[in-house]
């Protein structure tokens, strides 16, 4: 009994039997085979030659050998004959067949029966592997008798290695004309009732095994996700960075502005926290004297769920001695740059409707002056945190009373020019408020040396001049350590084995930090950060 005989997946009469019994109809199939000794289970590999586009390219080069400047096929002698052209066009093809399968292209290729057509002593089913689809012809004469029989039988789903020749169809398909097939294995679950794919968006973020399946689009953007990383190491190695790996359970979890996860090792009987950046192990590496230094790892944040944030994530973070931000500006640039063209092959993306262009200079603008484009509010000109609170008032903008005036500036960034940031722009210059392990403005002490990048109205990366006065560093510790009294959750602690490092002495440090989860989303057009991750964070149905 076939399962599936149609391209959408099933049969109309199968859809309307109890899911059930087709489950155990499968089961039965497993277990009939095992009995004749054909256990697909037992069979332990599978030769590929090729994959299902690369087979294709091989057939489309050899071809064009093969036939050579052959003519194409010319409609215009047969005018309204049908019945003729219909012949000619056979005879043609005939004639190109026979030339090709003078010559033919051996291949072996595996992968998941996506569709079945079985048609009386001749069929087609298309199977999936990692490149795409490929079409298989398969015949009782070219398989023999009790082969096809077995073929039948199979389902939507089984995973199978077959061998044959390329050719291509009547209506143009390159496909394999099947000589042997191995059922490698038995799937025992149902495909989604229809085989446009698996729509349910919990279901596809719980089981991305299904959704990877089902829809080309999001193997594509896993695909370009592993690309992605692969050319930032790449751009980073070339410019002589050094790959680094840092501690993920921590004592201390620093360097960003948030609740860590904690747990506890029973070796030592001690509580220790996730890592919720990357930054301060890396600082260390260049007082050690490693001056090019970048870690790609994942990070851990007690922070709740929405369409740009998950408690889990990637990040990216490098830090090289003897520059500043403005180093790290060019570098961020080029960085993008690179990385767009290297695996898009452009450097305009389109995302949420807007076209962005990673190929034009970065847009370089501090805090205050963007606030002043879109509100005439001149922050530089207000004296003191309680004007600036009053300014906060009188625009509806919430505070809390622990809030200065650099807290304030934040807020109205935050309120009035964030989503206006579409096309690439840096936003530099921060209060000194946000920013407790940058280097101050030698000009103006209120603000620091730090940028931050912002696409589409989203923050994409996050820059400093490093902090390494360990005098400095040790006043902003104490007043994140008085944050954290007033209960503020994501305040940092003071480190002092960091602060130890400090004192060696750390060189002028330039550094960068960005997710690479949002980067991927801006390149695939991805609108929320769970389309990127293979396996989201999500609330238990236990």
């Amino acid at each position: 009994m076939a399962e599936e005989k149609k391209n959408t997946g099933a049969g109309k009469g199968e859809q309307q039997q109890d899911t059930k019994q087709l489950l155990k109809v499968r089961r039965e199939k497993l277990e009939n085979l095992q009995a004749d000794g054909r256990d697909p289970f037992k069979i332990t590999k599978f030769d590929q030659t090729h994959h299902t586009e690369e087979a294709k390219a091989v057939y489309e080069a050899h071809e064009k050998e093969v036939l050579g400047d052959r003519p194409a096929f010319d409609p215009a002698p047969y005018g309204d004959d049908e019945e003729a052209l219909r012949q000619a066009k056979k005879e043609e093809y005939n004639e190109r067949r026979a030339i090709m399968d003078a010559k033919p292209i051996s291949v072996k290729l595996a992968g998941r029966i996506m569709s079945k057509r079985v048609m009386g002593k001749a069929s087609f089913c298309h199977i999936q592997d990692v490149q795409g689809t490929m079409q298989l012809y398969v015949s009782k004469d070219g398989l023999g008798e009790e082969e096809y029989a077995g073929f039948k039988k199979l389902d939507v789903w089984d995973i199978i290695g077959v061998e044959g020749y390329l050719f291509r169809t009547q209506t143009g398909e390159i496909s394999v004309h099947v000589e042997k097939l191995t059922l490698l294995t038995k799937s025992l679950q149902l495909p989604p009732e229809k085989f446009h794919g698996l729509t349910n968006t919990d279901m596809r973020y719980r089981q991305r095994y299904i959704d990877l399946v089902m829809n080309e689009d999001v193997k594509r953007t896993f695909i370009i996700r592993s690309k992605v990383i692969a050319s930032i190491r790449n751009y980073l190695n070339g410019m002589n960075f050094l790959e680094v790996e840092t501690p993920m359970l921590v004592h201390n979890a620093g360097g960003a502005a948030a609740r860590p996860f904690e747990t506890h090792f029973n070796a030592l009987d001690e509580d220790l926290k996730l890592r919720i950046s990357l930054e301060l192990y890396l600082k260390r590496l260049i007082v050690g004297g490693l001056e090019r230094v970048y870690e790609i790892g994942r990070v851990f944040r007690n922070e709740g769920l929405d369409t740009k944030h998950n408690p889990e994530f990637t990040l990216m973070e490098l830090y090289q001695a003897y520059t500043d931000y403005n180093g790290m500006m060019d570098l961020t640039e080029n960085m993008f740059r690179h990385v767009a063209q290297e695996v898009l092959g452009t450097t305009v993306v389109e995302y949420m409707g807007h076209e962005i262009d990673l190929g034009k200079p970065f847009r370089r603008l501090t805090m205050v002056d963007a606030i002043k484009e879109e509100t005439g509010i001149d922050f530089d000109a207000v004296d003191g945190d309680d004007a600036a609170k009053a300014l906060a008032k009188e625009r509806h903008i919430e505070f809390e009373d622990r809030h200065k005036k650099g807290d304030i500036i934040n807020l109205f960034f935050d309120e009035y020019c964030e989503e206006k940031m579409i096309q690439p722009t840096f936003i530099m210059d921060h209060p000194i408020e946000i920013s407790p392990l940058t280097k101050k403005k030698p000009d103006d002490p209120s603000k620091v040396e730090r940028f931050e990048l912002y696409i589409n109205g989203a923050e994409m990366c996050n820059a400093y001049s490093e902090l390494n006065d360990p005098v400095d560093q040790r006043e902003r510790f104490a007043a994140q350590d008085a944050l954290a009294a007033a209960g503020d959750e994501e305040a940092q602690h003071t480190d002092e084995d960091f602060l130890t490092a400090l004192e060696v002495g750390m060189p002028p440090t330039g550094g960068i930090g960005y997710g690479i989860d949002r980067l991927v989303m801006l390149l695939t057009g991805s609108p929320a950060i769970r389309d990127v991750l293979l396996f989201p964070t999500m609330k238990s149905i236990n």
